[in-house]
């Protein structure tokens, strides 16, 4: 049993590493706003340069090659350097790149495609330097809140992104939605940098009391281990977490790229109600980021078992999300039901991310930011070849069953690959690998 003190029997107190998880949730969401703001800016940018549905394919492709790329780069310079310069420099230098978009735009599609690509690479930094900061500001009872609730900066940010560049364009020209997140960004990067320290010994408005706890439960958690990172992938535990992060990134990047146009071509709304709504579950995702968080810490206090509060979250996660995907078109139903449904299914994926993304810490406190840009390589996948492949079915069979169908199926297989072989603790303190 993996027993962990209670966060609830200690009472709760504001403090720095509080904060800290406030500005690291804030990075996400400017992060996914810098993201998804060309889905909508690429509509009014492919008018105005005419460019082909080829040509725009490339521009929205091009921050995956940058993100994918770099992964691995950002573990190697987290863990080296510290979460607090890497994540700094990174929202830097990607709020810089995507204020010069416009300006690369008018220079050439080329140059368009480079700046997206420096994006992508910067943004690639941001996990791996907010595990590496986890590891030090974390005790060992608060990683699913922390994790959960930094993750939940992706679909408030995707939420800000899609409707926020949608009201610029409607009263402004398209470089605004460049302009204005770009400069949010460089503020966030001004309060990080005056804020944030790398360890908990180098802040000097640290409470005493929340000094001895972090020097007492957080130091220990990465200093009890020793050997490489690559030891950690003889563990089959390490590679069904990379199975449970992979379905649920492939679930999270169907719907970021195809819900819109499911409402829009299955559901018959109009342009303009399709973004709105698909902001829906977003919002929904977010809610229920916090939701997995209380609750996972709740199965915790109940089991004493950390691996039973992952894998717990993670099959209700994946598997009722899958489930209501496969409902959504397999009955009869009203797109107002089908929102609330689609809602749920979304909720729920969000759910499970207090499995997966907090079993980084968990199973590798010492290690965590390069084993997350592991296997966030893997879960980057999904978004290249899942989007791609549910485009092919939709073409194919003329309906969404089959897309979501594969994205039921690869959840169902991952859930159980993690309920087998996941663990709770952390791995290289554990017996000898089973290769």
């Amino acid at each position: 049993m993996e027993a962990v003190a209670s966060a609830g029997s200690r009472g709760f107190t504001w403090g720095r590493r509080h904060t800290l998880t406030l500005l690291m949730m804030l990075a996400a969401a400017v992060g996914y706003s810098d993201r998804v703001n060309m889905s909508v800016a690429a509509v009014a940018m492919q008018q105005h340069f005419e460019w082909s549905q080829t040509m725009k394919g490339a521009v929205m492709a091009a921050f995956f090659v940058g993100y994918m790329g770099f992964m691995l780069v950002g573990g190697v310079l987290a863990a080296r350097y510290g979460g607090r310069r890497v994540l700094g420099y990174a929202v830097l230098w990607w709020s810089v790149w995507t204020q010069l978009t416009p300006l690369s735009a008018h220079v050439s599609l080329e140059a368009l495609i480079g700046a997206r690509i420096a994006i992508g690479a910067g943004e690639a930094l941001l996990f791996p330097a907010v595990y590496e900061m986890a590891s030090r500001w974390a005790p060992r009872d608060e990683y699913t809140r922390l994790t959960s609730i930094t993750a939940s900066g992706i679909p408030l940010g995707t939420v800000i992104g899609l409707l926020g560049t949608g009201w610029l364009l409607t009263r402004f020209d398209w470089p605004s939605a460049f302009y204005v997140f770009g400069v949010v960004g460089l503020v966030w990067c001004v309060v990080w940098f005056a804020f944030a320290r790398d360890r908990p010994d180098l802040d000097p408005h640290l409470s005493p009391q929340e000094r001895e706890l972090l020097i007492r439960e957080a130091e220990p958690a990465r200093t009890e281990q020793d050997g490489s990172w690559r030891e950690l992938l003889k563990y089959r535990a390490t590679w069904a977490l990379f199975a449970a992060h992979f379905a649920n990134t492939w679930t999270l990047y169907v719907l970021l790229s195809w819900l819109p146009s499911y409402l829009r071509e299955v559901q018959h709304l109009s342009i303009g109600a399709a973004g709105i709504w698909s902001a829906g579950p977003w919002m929904s995702m977010f809610l229920m980021m916090y939701a997995g968080a209380a609750f996972s810490e709740w199965v915790i206090r109940r089991t004493a078992s950390v691996a039973a509060a992952r894998k717990l979250v993670q099959a209700i996660g994946l598997l009722g999300s899958g489930a209501l995907l496969l409902s959504v078109q397999a009955l009869p139903l009203s797109p107002a039901i089908v929102l609330t449904v689609l809602c749920a299914a979304t909720g729920l994926l969000g759910l499970g991310w207090s499995g997966f993304s907090a079993n980084y810490l968990d199973i590798a406190p010492r290690h965590s930011a390069m084993l997350f840009a592991v296997g966030n390589t893997f879960g980057t996948i999904p978004g290249i070849v899942g989007v791609t492949i549910t485009g092919w079915l939709i073409d194919v069979t003329g309906t969404y069953t089959a897309a979501f169908a594969l994205a039921a199926g690869i959840s169902v297989t991952s859930t159980l690959a993690f309920a087998v072989f996941g663990s709770g603790r952390p791995l290289l303190q554990a017996e000898p690998a089973v290769r």
